[in-house]
């Protein structure tokens, strides 16, 4: 999986044009407001998991899936829906045991659905974002390219498997 996340952070990289880089500004934005809320971070929190998923699911179009990171250490803490633009855009909070924050973003894409896998950091919080079959998917934490990528890799395959 590592390879093919790799593979297409490269093919992204020699792709211009291929995919809006506000859109990693926009899913940055949303994790920094969000994660520094205490007692408000989600709007429907992970013991809710099955309700979320099939409510956003529903806002976007498609079948979204919440990844799990427990390997990583990062759990579930819940979600919310946003508007990115005139779109719905969905948002996934996890939270490991030191209370460092992940945040995956999707929204609709449009266009012709062709994936391209690119890194971004930005005043310490590093994203990657990519293109899957007409949804856009950007995971955002204030760690290192190094650290992100496994969960990246897991997300990745997550929404692959359709």
């Amino acid at each position: 999986v590592a390879g093919a996340v790799g593979g297409w952070y490269l093919h992204g990289a020699q792709s211009p044009g291929a995919f809006e880089p506000r859109f990693a500004d926009r899913a940055i934005g949303a994790h920094r407001i969000f994660v520094a809320e205490v007692r408000h971070p989600v709007e429907v929190q992970a013991d809710q998991e099955a309700h979320l998923v099939a409510w956003l699911s529903k806002r976007l179009g498609t079948t979204l899936k919440a990844p799990s990171f427990a390997a990583a250490g990062f759990h579930l803490v819940g979600g919310r829906l946003l508007a990115d633009g005139a779109d719905p855009a969905a948002q996934l909070m996890y939270e490991n045991g030191g209370g460092e924050r992940v945040t995956l973003y999707v929204r609709p894409a449009g266009g012709d659905g062709e994936t391209s896998f690119r890194f971004v950091e930005h005043d310490g919080v590093s994203a990657f974002y990519w293109v899957e079959r007409n949804f856009a998917y950007a995971l955002v934490a204030p760690i290192s390219r190094d650290a992100l990528m496994p969960l990246a890799n897991t997300a990745y395959a997550t929404f692959d498997t359709d």
